[in-house]
């Protein structure tokens, strides 16, 4: 694939997906842009973005892009190109999953405030159990917790990560030119343990499903 072919397939994966954000925008309720408004669905150096709306996103990939085209034309050296095309990457792949999980992030923020409403009834009263059946849904609510909190661990994890690039990626613009390709090849490798680690909450968020889906049922 040349350099004209490359930006030309990045061109048509933004305008599709940027169909598929603003439709996403314009599905969401007042009560589902509240719960979320504070909520930061990406780590700053994916995107500078919070609350529900994804479509603005999409200035940043479009500036992305046209960034990695004034460096093929460059003819600029080729980490920086793998760089750019890594960060294009992550960047789409952090998108997309957010336009898929924007109801996981509901529940989540939902899940939150009521476990902060309970926290402080506890304080508040003592526990009364309200019959002998009482004791199946508290088992219930403590493996989606349980779910829950291996969903957050592992979102702390990718922070912290996309963090260390993010550093690294400052540090590589003022580093010596004899240490540019030793720290170009850590960020790489920091690049693939990001990956890892959203393929394993890819993978916690589909149990989630798995497990609230019979519940689904059953409430129907």
């Amino acid at each position: 694939m040349n350099t004209q072919q490359l930006i030309l397939m990045l061109k048509q994966q933004l305008a599709h997906i940027e169909q598929e954000a603003l439709q996403h925008d314009n599905q969401l309720g007042d009560q589902q842009k509240k719960t979320l408004q504070h909520v930061e669905r990406f780590n700053h150096s994916v995107f500078t973005q919070e609350g529900a709306q994804l479509s603005p996103c999409i200035v940043q990939l479009r500036k992305d892009i046209a960034q990695l085209e004034k460096q093929l034309t460059l003819n600029l050296a080729k980490n920086t190109i793998e760089l750019s095309c890594q960060r294009i990457q992550d960047r789409f792949t952090a998108l997309r999953r957010a336009l898929l999980t924007t109801g996981l992030n509901l529940k989540s923020a939902e899940q939150k405030k009521a476990s902060n409403r309970a926290r402080y009834a506890k304080k508040q009263q003592q526990s009364v159990q309200d019959s002998g059946f009482g004791w199946i849904a508290n088992n219930i609510m403590q493996n989606s917790h349980q779910l829950y909190q291996e969903l957050n661990k592992h979102f702390a994890w990718a922070n912290k990560i996309e963090f260390k690039i993010q550093q690294m990626e400052s540090n590589l613009e003022v580093c010596h030119a004899a240490d540019k390709i030793t720290l170009q090849n850590d960020i790489l490798l920091m690049h693939r343990r990001l990956g890892k680690c959203r393929q394993a909450i890819s993978y916690i968020e589909e149990r989630i499903q798995h497990f609230e889906r019979p519940r689904q049922s059953l409430n129907r």
